[in-house]
């Protein structure tokens, strides 16, 4: 058993998120080097309109809400609005973007595996306010 280093709290890359976006990192295989799990997780917090890029996961991903409202959506115009309590699945491949509603923050725990051979994530372009707005609907 091992108590691992907490890094510090990093502001998300503006190449892959609009808006104001903070990341903790919690595990990550890659980093530690700790045996052959290949779980990476992350505490995303999102200020009200930030997202992130369109992108797909090679190996899926799970979202899982710990407080606010937020929007994910894929690229046929499949909204879900998630709340607090709320996990998502996104399946291999699938591109899709996430992040908080317009009026609200919202926290999620970001966990997929890292398939090692291939990057885990593929970032694509920046989503659209059109798009963004879109999203809205079912608020």
């Amino acid at each position: 058993m091992e108590k691992l280093t907490t890094p510090p709290t990093a502001k998300a890359p503006a190449a892959q998120f609009t808006g104001d976006v903070y990341v903790d990192g919690i595990v990550n295989p890659g980093l530690t080097g700790n045996g052959p799990s290949r779980l990476v997780v992350a505490h995303v917090r999102f200020a009200p309109c930030a997202r992130t890029d369109w992108h797909s996961h090679a190996l899926g991903q799970t979202l899982h809400v710990t407080s606010g409202i937020g929007l994910v959506a894929t690229r046929d115009g499949n909204v879900i609005v998630m709340r607090a309590g709320d996990t998502v699945w996104t399946p291999p491949g699938e591109e899709h973007w996430h992040g908080a509603t317009r009026d609200n923050f919202m926290s999620h725990f970001a966990m997929l595996e890292d398939p090692r051979d291939v990057e885990a994530t593929t970032w694509l372009e920046p989503v659209t306010d059109e798009t963004y707005d879109a999203a809205h609907r079912d608020v």
